[in-house]
């Protein structure tokens, strides 16, 4: 069956979330969320093992995990950000989803260090992307004061895509690793045989998609195609709280993208732990932690709303952060059960925050702004999070004495970057603008 022959799946906008015209198209927006993240994390879970066939160094893990997906943001997510403020949002996450799909096959067939990056830019530039599409998509189809819980919806979709990312992943590379479960995968090292699995599953749960409508805009100061400059010069004069907020969640980003990157090799190097015998409890930590996060934020987003304080908004999102710091920590935990503990609340707070600042920006922004904000913050984020907090720690490392130190290179990273996360969060709050209406 194809859109062709049934009706496509609409709401109308600014809907409530009780009606189930308003509930189905954002289940479909948190299946967009959970494939694009389950793919954006599948490689780290189980990067050891192309470290060994294609004799990788952790610089160039970096590179690939780190850069590899800072490039295609820094390029792309403001261009797509302002497609997504102009043109058919749908049919744009349709496209972005299949570039996910695609560069998560050619992941499992990259035969050099140079096409497994560009395999990880092409999921990249679809996952994050997708995600912009999806949080403007989110805005229009519910009102401005349930935005908190339908966000929450899609950012559960968004938790579950990252616990796929280890616990699916890392249950497909035991399964490969020790039976015949898959005879034509047979030729495949366990880790490329996942991907090819990972990507045609994919392929497969984005066909919803197909019976999605775009629902109208609300919300819009600036008249449709409107100049760039006119809607680059709304967002200049929000700067003042516009750069801490983005300050504080890079920040967030950052310690989050080095958690995950990184994860994986400390438990291996020093716990001892195979990917089959953490990908299952990690998983499951990161989901639970994500949910226990995005319901938080949901809450406190439109719990700070009804407060009537300046910047209310962003009060659970100043919380979480300084819950972080200590947080960082997790890496120098003395045993297993107290770095789970550690990590999820980590998790658990920057899923909080993440969910904050989603429904910040579409509450305090025009909406002809938000899809060029978010992805602006996207390709900062990029940069920063992405490509240069996974490096920052490979630098730290070595200053340290080597691949030995990096749990204490992670921590130390962790820790001064939360701090700051702390300040920014602070000092958006103090500037933040009223609601619009």
């Amino acid at each position: 069956m194809t859109a062709t022959h049934a009706e496509p799946i609409a709401a109308a906008s600014s809907g409530r979330l009780s009606s189930p015209m308003t509930l189905i198209p954002l289940l479909l927006l948190a299946l967009v969320a959970t494939m694009a993240f389950t793919a954006l994390g599948s490689f780290g879970t189980i990067q050891e093992g192309a470290k060994a066939e294609l004799d990788l160094s952790d610089d160039a893990l970096a590179l690939i995990q780190g850069l590899g997906a800072a490039v295609p943001m820094v390029l792309f997510s403001i261009p797509i950000g302002i497609l997504v403020d102009r043109r058919n949002r749908v049919r744009l996450t349709i496209g972005l989803a299949a570039l996910w799909t695609a560069g998560t096959l050619l992941t499992a067939f990259a035969p050099s260090a140079a096409w497994l990056t560009a395999a990880r830019m092409l999921v990249g530039i679809g996952s994050t992307g997708s995600l912009t599409a999806a949080l403007s998509l989110c805005a229009d189809f519910c009102a401005p004061g349930e935005r908190g819980r339908a966000m929450l919806i899609v950012n559960l979709g968004k938790a579950f895509g990252v616990a796929l990312g280890f616990a699916l992943t890392g249950w497909l590379f035991g399964l490969l690793s020790d039976t015949a479960a898959f005879p034509w995968l047979s030729g495949f090292a366990p880790w490329r045989g996942t991907h090819v699995l990972l990507g045609l599953m994919s392929a497969v749960l984005i066909l919803p998609l197909l019976f999605l409508r775009e629902p109208a805009r609300g919300e819009v100061e600036s008249k449709a195609g409107a100049p760039f400059r006119v809607v680059a010069g709304e967002l200049w004069a929000r700067k003042a709280f516009l750069l801490p907020l983005f300050g504080g969640q890079i920040a967030v980003v950052m310690v989050d993208v080095a958690a995950t990157v990184w994860v994986a090799p400390v438990l291996s190097r020093d716990f001892g732990l195979r990917p089959q015998e953490f990908a299952g409890w990690v998983g499951a930590l990161m989901f639970g932690t994500g949910v226990a996060g995005a319901i938080l934020g949901g809450l406190s987003a439109d719990w700070g709303q009804r407060s009537g304080r300046r910047g209310g908004i962003l009060i659970g999102a100043t919380i979480a952060a300084g819950l972080g710091v200590p947080a960082a920590l997790f890496p120098l935990m003395p045993g297993v059960t107290s770095f789970a503990v550690m990590l999820g609340l980590l998790s658990m707070c920057g899923a909080v925050t993440g969910l904050v600042v989603s429904v910040a920006l579409t509450v305090l922004l025009p909406n002809e702004l938000r899809g060029l904000c978010i992805g602006a913050f996207i390709a900062i984020a990029g940069l920063v999070g992405f490509g240069l907090a996974p490096w920052i720690v490979t630098r730290v490392s070595a200053f340290m004495g080597g691949e030995s130190m990096l749990a204490e290179a992670l921590a130390f990273v962790g820790v001064i970057v939360s701090s700051l996360s702390l300040c920014a969060f602070l000092l958006a709050m103090r500037r933040a603008p009223q609601p619009v209406r």
